[in-house]
């Protein structure tokens, strides 16, 4: 109890000055003194500490390059080649892949809708050529299952608390339906309802991660590495700037 503010500033200092611990170390040692003062002692003394802080080191993302790419995506059969052929070719993260709807695909326009996105923002970035027929056909038994689901007494799908309120009757029509579903009917714990959920990210992850395997490739790569490596032949025929590539996939700063 005799030691305060000034003594933990010094603690924590040390650790960074002289221990050289990681950032991460620090913060936990620092979150076990806050819990000790505020919960324990019950003394209200560390609200402002001027410590010198950890600095977390800078450590490039491993990225693909065209090949490699190539040669991960052939390894990944069924509906992951084309999940992940979406992630190349337009740059999307795993998680808004498989969070795609039927209505946010524009054959038309060329264009994906990304709802909800990085930073909670809704985006639009392009729907690659050579994709366009695979997706297709793949749509033809999305609807297949989603008419059998109809007529199982099932259909719907999850909608946001929002949209869920202003379209009543969207939860079952086709257009909200995802692109690439699970195999599987289950309850959603939200609402108690039983329904057809999105494919599991983490599926897409494992399949990945084999393919990484069973190639000469860096198991450190993600699916997040591989949307971050934009299609020369894409990149070339749509993205024309710097501004334009951070806009499409999402980045607040050019330099990400």
């Amino acid at each position: 109890k005799e030691m305060g503010k000034d003594e933990v500033e010094a603690f924590l200092s040390d650790l960074a000055v002289r221990g050289k611990v990681a950032a991460s170390t620090q913060n936990q040692a620092f979150c076990a003194l806050l819990f000790l003062y505020n919960q324990v002692l019950q003394m209200d003394v560390l609200k402002e500490i001027n410590a010198l802080r950890a600095k977390r080191p800078m450590r490039r993302p491993t990225v693909l390059s065209f090949d490699e790419v190539m040669r991960l995506i052939e390894t990944m059969g069924g509906v992951f080649q084309l999940v992940a052929k979406i992630l190349y070719g337009s740059g999307l993260r795993g998680i808004e892949t498989v969070r795609l709807r039927v209505n946010d695909l524009d054959f038309s326009l060329n264009q994906i809708l990304v709802r909800d996105g990085k930073g909670q923002k809704d985006r639009v970035t392009m729907f690659p050529d050579n994709v366009k027929a695979g997706i297709g056909e793949h749509l033809k038994y999305v609807k297949h299952l989603h008419e059998n689901d109809l007529n199982s007494g099932f259909g719907s799908v999850y909608l946001p608390g929002a949209l869920a309120r202003k379209y009543k009757k969207a939860e079952k029509s086709w257009g909200w339906q995802y692109v690439f579903p699970s195999k599987t009917l289950s309850v959603d714990p939200r609402s108690g309802v039983k329904r057809r959920h999105h494919l599991h990210l983490s599926s897409l992850k494992q399949r990945h991660q084999k393919g990484c395997r069973n190639l000469p490739i860096s198991t450190k790569t993600s699916a997040v590495t591989v949307s971050g490596t934009v299609s020369p032949p894409t990149c070339s025929k749509t993205v024309t700037t710097f501004e334009r590539s951070q806009e499409l996939l999402g980045h607040k700063d050019v330099s990400t």
